[in-house]
């Protein structure tokens, strides 16, 4: 016979969990109750049954969440957060429950014996002990729904702690049900807004936050052949986050710009693995200047022999319609010193810098160089200039080079 087989996503798996532990609690309660005769105790149990409604709702929100169809392209992500919601509303009645039974219920005599006291003390910290453990998962793995659930049952020590307190006072002679009930309300009620208010954003579309963002876009400007990110947007959905971006491509081959755009994509994904949808859109530059690199043997400004050996580079911006010189930067290498691949380290150094067109006097055709210049929409033009200055009248004259 073949034991039940657990789902393999953490998530789920913790969600069945989190059902078998209210369960638990909830027979547990009741039989504590009806030995001890503990109105609180019941009214706990029963608060610990909204709880198994909202595992059960937790676990169907994740199954379906999960599945896409024709009607839902974009998947049914978002049903965890509209269980998130759900369950701070039961957060939100459960506080009313509270606070109901503190100012208008009966002052109660309890009886028990020390072993109901001390079943009811082990059961205060399981809630809390797993509602850490359900954050943790929850956070870790990105799911809305399964963060709410652990706050709920953390928020669940304190309304057990009601009880307590009330065994407590008991053996002192003190009744504090009443006072703890509202204290504990309080708590209650600021975990369910917290949570209510995290799942409405995403519900209403709300932008993911700042660091997220800023980090999408870094590894997008990485990228050589994306001279410019004009808007970078995202949006949560469920545990997993939607994408639009519009760029700046340098290439105008489309076939060459939508495998560019492939590799954008899974570096996002890579990097951010909460993403699950990219949308890049892409056209090619337009601008008035063109931006040159050319390796030089000395800062002087004589032209270098060779590409990897040479120990600074010249980036130049020519304006096109102006015909003059709007940046001139000069660059060192800090390769020279290796032994082998100096040339394929530099062109990622001067890849970079963005330049449209790399100047040398040898040819890069065939060797490393070449390829990444021409994977990133980079033209490489042979001259056989030897100083800066000429160079840069000829490219003033508009001069053909090569």
């Amino acid at each position: 016979m073949t034991g039940v087989r657990m789902p393999d996503d953490p998530v789920q798996r913790t969600a069945i969990y989190s059902l078998l532990l209210n369960i638990f609690l909830v027979g547990a309660k009741l039989v504590l109750s009806e030995l001890s005769g503990s109105l609180s105790l019941r009214a706990d149990a029963i608060h610990s049954m909204v709880d198994v409604l909202a595992s059960l709702a937790l676990i169907v929100g994740l199954v379906i969440s999960t599945r896409k169809s024709e009607n839902f392209p974009y998947g049914l992500y978002k049903v965890e957060n509209v269980v998130s919601v759900a369950i701070s509303i039961l957060l939100f009645l459960s506080a009313y429950e509270i606070v109901m039974a503190a100012l208008r219920g009966e002052q109660i005599f309890l009886t028990y014996s020390g072993w109901q006291l001390l079943a009811v003390m082990a059961l205060v910290p399981i809630p809390f002990i797993f509602g850490r453990y359900q954050i943790r998962i929850g956070e870790r793995f990105g799911s809305p729904s399964m963060i709410a659930d652990g706050a709920q049952h953390q928020a669940d020590v304190l309304t057990s702690s009601i009880v307590l307190i009330a065994f407590l006072g008991q053996m002192a002679g003190v009744q504090l049900d009443r006072v703890a009930a509202v204290v504990i309300a309080l708590f209650v009620i600021r975990a369910g807004w917290d949570i209510l208010e995290s799942g409405m954003r995403v519900l209403l579309d709300a932008s993911v936050d700042r660091e997220t963002l800023e980090r999408i876009r870094s590894i997008i400007e990485e990228a050589p052949e994306v001279v410019s990110v004009k808007e970078v947007v995202a949006r949560n959905s469920g545990r997993y986050l939607f994408v639009e971006a519009n760029l700046v491509f340098r290439l105008r081959d489309l076939q060459r710009a939508h495998a560019s755009a492939t590799r954008i994509e899974e570096s996002i994904k890579r990097e951010v693995p909460a993403v699950d949808r990219i949308i890049i859109h892409y056209e090619p530059m337009a601008r008035s200047f063109v931006r040159y690199a050319v390796p030089l043997a000395d800062p002087a400004g004589d032209v270098g022999t060779h590409f990897g050996e040479s120990p600074y580079f010249a980036i130049l911006d020519i304006d096109n319609v102006e015909r003059k010189v709007k940046r001139q930067e000069i660059v060192a290498n800090p390769y020279l010193g290796l032994e082998k691949g100096k040339g394929i380290k530099v062109a990622e150094l001067l890849l970079k810098h963005k330049p449209d067109i790399v100047l040398t006097k040898e040819s890069l055709r065939g060797r490393g160089p070449g390829y990444a210049f021409a994977e990133a929409g980079v033209e490489t033009l042979q001259i056989q200039t030897d100083s800066l200055k000429e160079l840069i009248d000829d490219l003033l004259r508009g001069q053909q080079l090569a």
